[in-house]
C-alpha cells in the first residue's frame, strides 16, 4: 500500500478505498476464524476430546501484542503531528514487538511438544506398543507397572536412576530391521522381557522364547513401539502429566476419570464400544489448537512485512503529516489482529 501525493479532489476517495480494502481483508479473516472455531465446536460434539492448559509463552505474547497496538497508535499520532523522530522510534518498536510475538508463539509450541502435544493428530491414548498388551519388563526381580503416565516399581514411582536404566535397556529395540532380529547386549542381570506372560531368553544375542523360537517381525515391531514409548516416558497417554491435573479428557461434555488403566464415565468403566472408540480417537483438539494459532501467526507475519515497509518509509521521508494513510490503515489491521488473538486465546482458554 504505497502512499502517493494525491490532489485535494481525490485524496478522500483514495483514503476511503484503502480503508475499504482493509475492512474487506478483516472481514475475510474474521470469517476464516469463525469457520475454524465453529469446526472446533462441532468436532468436539461426539468425540473424545483432550483439553490442556495454554502454555505460558502464549500469555506473554498476548501482553506483547497489546503493547504493540498501543505503540502503533502512538506512531499514527506522531505521523499526524509530523514528529518524524518519534515516528521512526515507535514504528520500529512495533516491528520489534511483532517479531517478539512470533518468538514467544514458537516458544509456546515448544512447550506443547515437551508436554506431549503435537501438531500431527496422535491418538489420545497410547495403542501401539502399549505396555502390558504384549510385553512386560521385570527389573531386579519385580515387574515394572504403569499407572497413567507413571512408571511404578513395587507400587512406587521409579526414581530417576531407575528410569534412566530402563530407558537404556529399551534403547536396544529402537531401531527395527525387517531382515534382522534385534541384537541384544544387555539382558538378564537387571532386566528380563516377558512376552505374553512368558519370559524371553537371549541366545547368540537374539531374543527367543524358552522353546527356542525367535520373535516374529510383527512382535519385534510391537517391541520397538514399546521402546519408543519408554524413550519418551509415555505410559497410557500421549499428553504428559496426570489426567485430571495436567490434562483432561471429555466425552460429550462430561469429564472422564481413570482407574485400573481404563477410562471411566460417571464412575463406571466405559462399555466395550466406547473403550474401542477411545483407543482409536485421534487428538483432534490439539490439531485444532495448532491450526488456529498458526494461521493467526501467518497473518501476523504477513502484516509484519508491511510494517517493515512502513519502517523504511518512515526513515526515507515517505510518511509525512499530510501523507500518512498507509500507517493509519496498517494500524487498523494490526489492532484487528490483536483483538482477534485475544478472542482466540479466550476461546481456547474456556473451550480447549
Amino acid at each position: 500500500m504505497n502512499d502517493i501525493l494525491p490532489s485535494d479532489d481525490n485524496k478522500e476517495q483514495i483514503e476511503k478505498a484503502k480503508k475499504n480494502l482493509a475492512y474487506v481483508g478483516m472481514l475475510s479473516v474474521a470469517m476464516l476464524f469463525a469457520g475454524l472455531t465453529s469446526g472446533y465446536i462441532v468436532s468436539m460434539g461426539d468425540s473424545f476430546w483432550l483439553k490442556i492448559g495454554l502454555p505460558t509463552p502464549f500469555w506473554i505474547s498476548t501482553g506483547i501484542i497489546i503493547a504493540s497496538s498501543i505503540v502503533f497508535q502512538l506512531a499514527v499520532s506522531f505521523a499526524k503531528k509530523g514528529n518524524t523522530g518519534a515516528l521512526k522510534t515507535s514504528i520500529s518498536l512495533v516491528l520489534v514487538l511483532g517479531i517478539s510475538f512470533i518468538y514467544f508463539q514458537f516458544k509456546g509450541y515448544g512447550e506443547l511438544v515437551d508436554s506431549g502435544i503435537h501438531a500431527s493428530s496422535n491418538h489420545i491414548i497410547v495403542t501401539d506398543g502399549k505396555y502390558g498388551d504384549y510385553f512386560e519388563v521385570k527389573y531386579k526381580g519385580d515387574f515394572i507397572e504403569i499407572n497413567g503416565n507413571d512408571f511404578l516399581l513395587k507400587g512406587k514411582k521409579m526414581n530417576a536412576d531407575e528410569l534412566a536404566a530402563y530407558q537404556k535397556f529399551m534403547s536396544q529395540f529402537l531401531v527395527l530391521d525387517e531382515k534382522k532380529p534385534f541384537k541384544v547386549n544387555q539382558y538378564g542381570k537387571d532386566f528380563i522381557l516377558y512376552f505374553q506372560n512368558t519370559p524371553l531368553i537371549v541366545k547368540n544375542g537374539v531374543l527367543q522364547t524358552e522353546e527356542g523360537e525367535e520373535l516374529k517381525f510383527l512382535d519385534n515391531a510391537r517391541l520397538r513401539d514399546l521402546a519408543v514409548n519408554v524413550k519418551d516416558l509415555r505410559g497410557d497417554f500421549f499428553a504428559k502429566g496426570t489426567l485430571g491435573k495436567d490434562f483432561h479428557i471429555y466425552y460429550k461434555g462430561k469429564e472422564l476419570t481413570y482407574k485400573d488403566r481404563q477410562l471411566q464415565l460417571d464412575g463406571k468403566k466405559l462399555d466395550s464400544y466406547l473403550q474401542v472408540k477411545s483407543m482409536s480417537s485421534a487428538d483432534t483438539a490439539s490439531s485444532y489448537l495448532y491450526i488456529i494459532t498458526f494461521v493467526h501467526l501467518l497473518h501476523i507475519l504477513v502484516t509484519l512485512i508491511f510494517v517493515v515497509k512502513l519502517v523504511i518509509r518512515s526513515f526515507t521521508g515517505g510518511i509525512t503529516q499530510e501523507n500518512n494513510i498507509s500507517i493509519r490503515v496498517g494500524s487498523i489491521f494490526w489492532h484487528f489482529l490483536g483483538v482477534l488473538w485475544i478472542y482466540l486465546l479466550l476461546f481456547l482458554l474456556f473451550i480447549h
